[in-house]
């Protein structure tokens, strides 16, 4: 007899024979669930707010009840900022337009201010893309810097972006990022502030490189999301992990991953995406496009962040039916739903020709499809 494993490793669900082994893993997926451990394994439900996670083979998110659950209504008694207020940290003189898509992606999507902290060099670039960004030109690289200069710039950039700080609902470190090695130091200095602020951080790209190096800056960090790529994870496993990517056993190497890094959320980008806080693990299959233009995991990372801060705030207003659950893993969930949602749209009207920009123009009517304006 042939089941459904659900071990979607970026190749498609793999189908196995049934035996000892293969129930063996079923049943450790079951009790890494922990609400679920003491329920029938065939109809394993819990709703929030309609939202459905099921467990067993399938782990699938109930996506589009995720991003109903936690899209707030357009009230007219709500004032600017309300609706979320994201800042980008990145963008040098190399990388300009992965910052841009970053901020105006969370524009797109809902949020009412949308921040890029970066380079001078990059600032007069990334403010002529668009007039809705606020762009900061406060970051450095080490070309511009002598040694004996650095711990007093270091000091100056540090102290600007604290002034902000407080009026974030979430942070994106890393889309443009680059790796200059003051930059990189700086910006560690950043993520602990963030962290000493309690201010969500999304990190992405050359962010990643940074903390994948530098593990105790998100280690233990509840409101941390990683969103790495194929080589990124792989660079992830074998530093926290020591060992390869086993896509076999890809969900619990993921819930393994996440726990051993303090209960960080991770999402996994690939064919299907993969979610986990160390806790649970979810999956999003949502069909996406099959054009692999640059940037949309800059549009991710944005869509993340306006959606986590979205559930962080359902949570704080007190909706009970949150209260067992992770703002960064619903933020992930949602974000990748829309993400794939707009780049399917995109793609059928643009096939070869899809651009990055393409799937950003359909952020709206993705999320309006699903969650229509009342």
């Amino acid at each position: 007899m042939l089941i459904k494993h659900g071990i979607n490793s970026g190749f498609g669900a793999i189908y196995t024979l049934a035996s000892s082994p293969v129930l063996r893993r079923q049943q450790f997926l079951i009790r890494s669930l922990g609400d679920y451990s003491d329920q029938n394994t065939n109809t394993h439900q819990k709703r929030m707010q309609g939202i459905k996670f099921t467990s067993g083979a399938s782990l699938e998110a109930d996506a589009e009840n995720v991003l109903r659950a936690i899209t707030p209504t357009l009230d007219p008694n709500r004032h600017k900022g309300q609706a979320g207020k994201i800042a980008v940290i990145g963008g040098c003189r190399e990388y300009t337009g992965a910052p841009y898509f970053a901020a105006i992606s969370a524009l797109k999507i809902g949020a009412d201010l949308s921040h890029v902290f970066c380079t001078k060099d990059a600032a007069s670039v990334i403010k002529s893309y668009s007039p809705e960004l606020i762009v900061h030109p406060v970051l450095e690289e080490s070309y511009g810097v002598r040694d004996d200069e650095k711990r007093v710039i270091s000091g100056k950039i540090l102290a600007e972006v604290a002034k902000w700080m407080e009026r974030f609902d979430c942070l994106v470190v890393g889309p443009g990022l680059g790796r200059d090695p003051f930059l990189l130091d700086c910006v560690s200095k950043i993520i602990k502030l963030a962290r000493q602020s309690n201010v969500p951080i999304v990190i992405d790209g050359d962010g990643l490189f940074l903390v994948t190096n530098s593990l105790d800056l998100i280690s233990g960090y509840p409101l941390a999301v990683l969103t790495p790529n194929v080589n990124e994870y792989k660079h992830l496993v074998q530093k926290v992990l020591s060992c390869e990517v086993n896509d076999e056993e890809a969900h619990e190497q993921l819930l393994s991953l996440a726990k051993r890094i303090g209960g960080v959320t991770i999402l996994r980008k690939g064919k299907s995406d993969f979610i986990s806080d160390g806790e649970t693990v979810k999956s999003v299959s949502i069909y996406g496009s099959p054009r692999r233009c640059g940037g949309q995991g800059d549009i991710l990372s944005g869509s993340v962040a306006v959606f986590l801060s979205w559930a962080r705030h359902a949570i704080r207003d007190g909706d009970s039916s949150f209260s067992s659950k992770n703002p960064a893993t619903l933020g992930c969930i949602a974000g990748s739903a829309l993400m794939r949602k707009a780049a399917s749209l995109a793609f059928e009207n643009k096939k070869r020709s899809t651009l990055t920009t393409d799937i950003i123009e359909y952020l709206g009517r993705s999320l309006e499809d699903i969650c229509p304006v009342r």
